[in-house]
């Protein structure tokens, strides 16, 4: 019979990967989200919108679980000066074009979104301080190590971060952004959103200015929201 740190030795080796690293945050993520309609039904009485401040909570542990993980975010690269501005105009035109795409073709089926509002129609501003502190502050970080630093780069090379950001073929680019925009009910400005993000990444070698615009987009996102109650783009 073999030790049993021998027979720990692949669960603890899959659970270190740094595929998992980046996997196991993204994965919560879309649990929750599929999960939030079972919890409604079996506690009818509390107020589901909360739901979204435990998704967002669990992600912020799994990102701090394997953050020693996340060698790109503290590898050193210089960004360009030209590049954090190029990331600011990204974010604000993916923002622009988010709004402006909500068209029949580019839609993935109708959404109710997210309304953080009582009962007689005034803003919850804590629930309005959750949705955007998530969007804006952990889902860019979370999707950009998903989307960007690993299934970008996997999609050319399994051992994924032995290869430049830089050196990713038009291929990956296009299958992963693909993959980005289905993920999102607006999948054509989600497809857009992934090629600029991917662009950005390949173009600086650092995840911070696709981060940065990624956050941008969706901060500017919910402060139009929360000033126009389009609440179906959140």
């Amino acid at each position: 019979m073999l030790p049993s740190k021998l027979k720990a030795a692949p669960v603890m080796e899959l659970f270190h990967s740094p595929a998992t690293a980046r996997s196991v945050p993204f994965a919560l993520y879309i649990a929750f989200l599929v999960l939030a309609p079972l919890v409604q039904k079996i506690l009818p009485g509390w107020d589901s919108r909360w739901f979204y401040a435990v998704q967002i909570g669990a992600v912020m542990v799994a990102l701090a679980v394997f953050s020693r993980s996340y060698v790109e975010l503290f590898a050193g690269v210089a960004v360009r000066a030209r590049d954090w501005a190029l990331a600011i105009s990204v974010g604000v035109v993916v923002f622009i074009a988010w709004i402006n795409l909500d068209l029949p073709w580019a839609t993935l089926g109708e959404t109710q979104g997210f309304a953080p509002t009582r009962g007689d129609g005034t803003l919850n501003w804590a629930l309005v301080a959750v949705r955007i502190f998530g969007a804006a502050a952990v889902v860019p970080i979370m999707e950009e190590l998903f989307w960007r630093s690993f299934i970008l780069r996997w999609i050319d090379r399994s051992d994924f971060l032995r290869l430049a950001p830089a050196m990713v073929s038009l291929r990956a680019l296009l299958i992963s952004s693909l993959l980005f925009g289905v993920e999102h009910d607006l999948w054509f400005a989600g497809l857009l959103a992934g090629l600029a993000y991917a662009w950005l990444y390949v173009r600086s070698g650092s995840l911070w200015p696709p981060i940065a615009a990624h956050a941008l987009t969706n901060l500017l996102l919910g402060l139009w929201v929360v000033q126009t109650n389009h609440w179906k783009f959140w």
